[in-house]
């Protein structure tokens, strides 16, 4: 049971390894377009081509914007659910603190009273 659990987890990292390796790919070659339309010589352009880059700026512009607008959704999120694990935690703790106090007392009890 211990080897196909350890099998498990290698190949859950090898996955998790391929896919940002494949992520990383994808962000160094799409940044890497971006910055080359962004570099393009605007002066030495036909009106028609600097139309096009305009567009595709726009383009670059739009689909940038929609990520980020889900990456801070996403981040509100993971501040949100961490706000609430510190809730439960601040919330659990009087019950925490009364389990020790047993624990404490029963293990005074163990060893001092002797009946």
């Amino acid at each position: 049971m211990q080897q196909v659990l350890n099998q498990i987890g290698q190949l859950l990292q090898q996955v998790i390894a391929a896919l940002i390796k494949f992520f990383q790919l994808v962000w160094t070659w799409s940044f890497g377009q971006i910055v080359a339309v962004f570099e393009s010589n605007w002066q030495a352009l036909p009106i028609w081509k600097i139309v096009v880059l305009v567009a595709v700026c726009a383009g670059i512009v739009y689909v940038l914007y929609k990520a980020v607008v889900q990456l801070w959704g996403a981040a509100e999120a993971i501040l949100k659910a961490f706000i609430a694990l510190l809730g439960v935690l601040v919330s659990i703790l009087p019950y925490i603190v009364i389990a020790g106090v047993i624990a404490a007392g029963g293990g005074w009890v163990i060893q001092n009273v002797n009946l």
